[in-house]
């Protein structure tokens, strides 16, 4: 048996779920919050603003949009973008948009993206709207979920049914860690998953990434009659709004990028601070979970953290097999421990996670990986996040799966992050083998004669540490950063009022908080 890499996704996938990795985790103990897709009964029309572009792109410009009720009073369309935006008459691809109207009086429409890559911007506002946006900002704008090309319930990458999903999600890789038949074999899964991928997806598999992803975000301003961009975008959704707000400074309305990603940084830049991110929340954990009656570990913090490391070299010798066959190796139970840390107020799974794994018993840990894969209790697959975020993000980094440059990353992620690292490095063997390969060169975004920008940054956030959200604010010409001192990924309606009223204000009013605010 093979499995994806877990320092692949363990790295970036994190990312890629963003807010609705959260909202998972918050429905392992809530529920009825999913509301019923609903038979169309009225429809509703967009007019598109007038747009002077090139005649090839009027036909997507100049659509109108037909609303129809879909899901609890929200309305649902279809928008079409092209395919390829160097080519615009090759074809086009759809995108599913959903909007709650404005419950007062509408000054635009704020369109939503959870993060990813991969994540569902239309089940994040069907779904979870109050989770999105609070209500004042419900009252003034219409608020937009949409689905990125390749992502959902627009064109989407299609690679694996669900039985070679699970062998690749959880399977284990014979050998040992780094080793050449270990990197042989995964390497051997990656192309295989590639090539399943580039078989069943068709031309859209070499054009899902995030600059185009960017241009269909304006094709979206336009056609829901809106001048400028007003948008709210969490974890990888900030680096989209950062993208838009380069290709299309003039157009940018009010836009909020909280829990940011550094559009500067290399794939191994994100690989090692996301490392040391996960590891800053792991300590953090121990040191609430020490203190609390029922905790599985003693001692000191570091004491703790040894014994995570003893505890993942175990399954990573000897996997633990579940009642379905599966076995518990290090890859899935890291991706365990990482889904809880995205949330402060997830830390107790995390102790029914290791009290449990401890005891020989693998039951929970599957649970948390597969609320995290959003993979059924029937065995199927919820959505194709795993799917898009490969493919955006081989498109979106360049990666040399070189097995002694991997080798030496491997040696200083274990230095970075002595328990997590370890288990995130060699990850550049999945998009090493990918079947395309990025052609878009990373660097500083300054969005020159963009509006401002508010950036929001959690001093502990795991997933998108808070240095990114510091260089991202530098580099954007007119950034402003707003700190939420605090634990867990993102910080906007799930932290306090002062960020609350600081992100409401700015997205409303136009109203920049002052320089070096923190909540």
């Amino acid at each position: 048996m093979t499995t994806r890499l877990s320092g692949h996704g363990a790295r970036r996938r994190p990312v890629r779920i963003a807010l609705v990795a959260i909202a998972a985790i918050t429905a392992l103990t809530l529920s009825g919050c999913v509301t019923m897709f609903l038979p169309s009964q009225t429809s509703h029309t967009s007019t598109p603003v007038k747009e002077s572009v090139a005649p090839d792109l009027k036909p997507f410009y100049d659509q109108v949009l037909t609303w129809s009720s879909c899901s609890g009073g929200k309305e649902c369309t279809t928008a079409k973008v092209p395919l390829d935006w160097t080519n615009p008459t090759a074809g086009d691809v759809k995108l599913a948009l959903i909007r709650q109207a404005a419950k007062g009086t509408k000054q635009g429409s704020l369109l939503v993206n959870p993060g990813g890559p991969g994540g569902s911007g239309y089940d994040f506002v069907k779904n979870s709207v109050d989770y999105a946006t609070d209500s004042t900002l419900q009252d003034a704008f219409d608020v937009v979920g949409f689905d990125p090309r390749g992502v959902g319930h627009s064109t989407a990458v299609t690679c694996y049914d669900a039985k070679k999903m699970d062998d690749y999600l959880y399977g284990i890789t014979p050998g040992v860690r780094g080793s050449d038949q270990w990197i042989a074999e995964n390497a051997m899964t990656s192309r295989d998953f590639g090539d399943a991928c580039k078989q069943n997806t068709g031309a859209l598999l070499r054009h899902v990434d995030t600059v185009s992803a960017a241009r269909d975000l304006d094709v979206l301003r336009a056609v829901l009659g809106d001048k400028k961009l007003n948008y709210l975008g969490y974890s990888y959704g900030t680096y989209l709004g950062a993208i838009y707000a380069d290709l299309y400074p003039g157009k940018t309305g009010r836009l909020v990028l909280d829990g940011a990603l550094d559009p500067a940084a290399s794939n191994f830049d994100v690989t090692k601070v996301q490392a040391q991110g996960f590891e800053s929340a792991l300590r953090a954990y121990l040191a609430d979970c020490l203190t609390q009656k029922g905790c599985p570990f003693d001692g000191t913090v570091q004491q703790g953290m040894s014994t995570i490391s003893d505890l993942l070299a175990s399954v990573e010798q000897s996997p633990i097999r579940n009642s379905d066959g599966r076995e518990l190796g290090a890859n899935t139970l890291v991706t365990a421990i990482i889904y809880p840390l995205y949330d402060a107020t997830a830390w107790s799974y995390l102790t029914d996670l290791f009290t449990s794994v401890m005891k020989g018993d693998a039951s929970y840990a599957f649970t948390l990986a597969d609320a995290y894969n959003n993979r059924q209790k029937d065995g199927t697959y919820g959505d194709n996040s795993t799917e898009a975020f490969m493919a955006i993000n081989c498109l979106d980094y360049t990666y040399n799966p070189d097995p002694a440059t991997m080798r030496q990353q491997a040696a200083q992620l274990a230095q970075a992050a002595p328990v997590i690292g370890p288990y995130m490095a060699y990850g550049d063997i999945g998009c090493g083998n990918w079947p395309y390969k990025s052609t878009y060169e990373r660097g500083p975004i300054a969005a020159e004669g963009s509006a401002p920008i508010l950036v929001v940054g959690t001093t502990n956030d795991p997933a998108t540490p808070y240095v990114w959200a510091k260089n991202l604010a530098g580099e954007l010409q007119n950034g402003h950063l707003l700190t939420y001192k605090g634990e867990g990924h993102t910080a906007y309606n799930k932290s306090n009022s002062c960020v609350n009223d600081t992100v409401d204000a700015f997205l409303v009013k136009g109203t920049i908080p002052a320089d070096g605010k923190t909540c």
